[in-house]
């Protein structure tokens, strides 16, 4: 596994449906990546520059909406995951 640093986020993309609401099953070559995704880990915090470290907003487990291009894709232990700083997020799913 990897552990994030300073505010990055490790983040396990949540595959979209395959098939719309009226049962039209989309193809793989005109889906888009999922803007959604779930926190698997999280960096310590943002270090200020009075020294000290600004706590992250999200936590293991939440369920969070990101930015399309946002965060860089990588493989770990034939995985699929996000590594993306906290502005990338641009919610989190109640």
């Amino acid at each position: 596994m990897i552990r994030p640093l300073q505010d990055r986020v490790l983040v396990k993309r949540i595959e979209a449906d395959e098939m719309t609401a009226g049962g039209i099953i989309i193809p793989d070559t005109a889906k888009e990546k999922p803007q959604e995704g779930e926190v698997v880990d999280v960096g310590p915090g943002k270090r200020l520059d009075n020294g000290s470290v600004q706590e992250m907003s999200v936590k293991k487990g939440d369920k969070i909406l990101f930015s399309k291009y946002g965060g860089t894709d990588v493989t770990i232990d034939g995985n699929d995951y996000l590594i993306m700083r906290e502005d990338d997020i641009l919610g989190v799913v109640i």
